[in-house]
């Protein structure tokens, strides 16, 4: 399993299904007193990456780990190797019956590329603009040769989903951060609505609400040996004095594969979650619950995944729990104790707001003249349509009247043809 967890964790794309050279020591455990369930590994489905182009970097993965002799190089192969490209070229000896398969994936992702630009073009009514040059922004594969998955290929697949997924935390921090400048941005703007009498009490519940989510219990820290503890005595119903880090790696190693991942990791941090945020209470914020996990993961990757590989081995693991801070940790600082934007930067984002409402209002007031412009023309169409059938009914009943010879007061025709 290290390859697909290495390849999707951390997206270095091509490490096969084998077993890790530095293998957990087995340890018994009495399962009766682990509350947790056993789990097949076989069971378990990779994580979603959330790159656009997931599904076809899984289909890539699935074909390359059935040839051997890639899963032979890759097995020596190291994380720098990886990331750099140089095991693409061991693609120019896999079996043809692979090949074959890999170029029918790229076809048919080229093919899912294309349709997903032409809608675009449709939904923007252009359709001058030239695919190839929008086929560019797509670099995780060469567009060029689209019926070939040749090194390049792999060697694009690996870089850009490296990098992707690098920025990936990056960007849910930036996310988060626009999530509550948008909070603060609403709520000031409600309160201009509000008369003073309103304004107060809605002011006063604020700080109430807020004051009452910063009273919750202390967060331990992220990784330390309270922490740690208290999820081993809680989740896993063991004896806290019997403390083991080793059998802790391995009962949170939920694949057995040899390494606590990042959704592993974030799993541990429930209980601590759990002491500031309900999702009954009004003022508990599940998103901001979410952007504390990622927080404490990111924290506990820091201090102890030493090869930056985005995995924990159990040596890793090992040495954290001999550290200083590991047995006399400071508290977690919540995020209710910190400030995540300036007034300087709320000002700007509501700007940015401004020109972005601005813009969608001008749009809106040239639909809606092209809307009246098209009523005005309608209107007068049916004018014209209505002119035109009183001109026709006026000229159809002139010639009925000419058709029809004039009658006499009885009913009888004055004149009567000659017989």
């Amino acid at each position: 399993m290290r390859w697909r967890i290495i390849l999707l964790q951390y997206c270095f794309l091509l490490v096969s299904c084998i077993l890790t050279a530095l293998e957990a020591v087995p340890i018994d455990i009495d399962k009766t007193k682990v509350k947790t369930q056993p789990v097949d590994s076989a069971k378990i489905e990779p994580p979603d990456t959330g790159l656009y182009y997931d599904e076809y970097l899984k289909q890539v993965i699935d074909v390359l780990e059935t040839d051997n002799h890639f899963r032979e190089k890759l097995q020596k192969a190291d994380i720098e190797e990886i990331k750099s490209g140089r095991l693409s070229k061991e693609l120019d000896l896999v079996s043809h019956h692979v090949r074959t398969k890999l170029d029918e994936l790229k076809r048919q992702e080229v093919a899912r590329l294309r349709m997903l630009i032409k809608a675009k073009l449709d939904s923007l009514q252009d359709t001058g603009i030239d695919h190839h040059a929008l086929l560019k922004q797509f670099d995780h594969l060469n567009h060029l040769n689209p019926d070939k998955f040749e090194s390049t290929d792999l060697d694009m697949l690996i870089k850009a989903a490296t990098s992707d997924l690098e920025h990936y935390d990056k960007t849910r921090h930036e996310e988060f951060k626009k999530y509550e400048m948008m909070k603060e941005h609403e709520r000031r703007e409600y309160l201009k609505t509000l008369n003073e009498e309103k304004r107060k009490e809605e002011e006063s519940r604020f700080e109430e609400m807020r004051k009452k989510h910063e009273n919750h219990p202390k967060v331990n820290h992220p990784g330390s040996k309270d922490q740690l503890k208290e999820v081993w005595e809680e989740t896993d119903g063991l004896d806290p004095n019997d403390f083991d880090p080793k059998t802790f790696f391995k009962l949170h190693d939920v694949n057995n594969d040899g390494f606590l991942d990042e959704q592993e990791l974030e799993a541990l941090f429930t209980k601590e979650l759990e002491k500031v945020y309900d999702p009954k209470n009004e003022e508990d914020d599940m998103v901001e619950m979410e952007e504390e996990r990622l927080r404490m993961r990111e924290h506990v990757m820091n201090e102890v995944d030493a090869n930056k590989d985005r995995l924990v081995t159990l040596d890793e693991f090992l040495k954290a729990t001999e550290k200083k801070e590991f047995l006399e940790p400071d508290s977690w600082e919540t995020m209710d104790q910190q400030q995540f934007f300036t007034e300087e930067e709320l000002k700007e984002y509501e700007n940015l707001i401004s020109l972005q409402e601005n813009e969608l209002k001008k749009k809106a007031d040239e639909l809606q003249k092209q809307k009246e412009e098209l009523q005005r023309q309608h209107d007068q169409l049916e004018a014209q349509k209505q002119e035109y059938h009183q001109v026709v009914q006026q000229m159809e009943q002139k010639k009925l009247e000419q058709e029809i010879p004039p009658s006499g007061p009885g009913g009888k025709l004055k004149f009567e043809p000659l017989i």
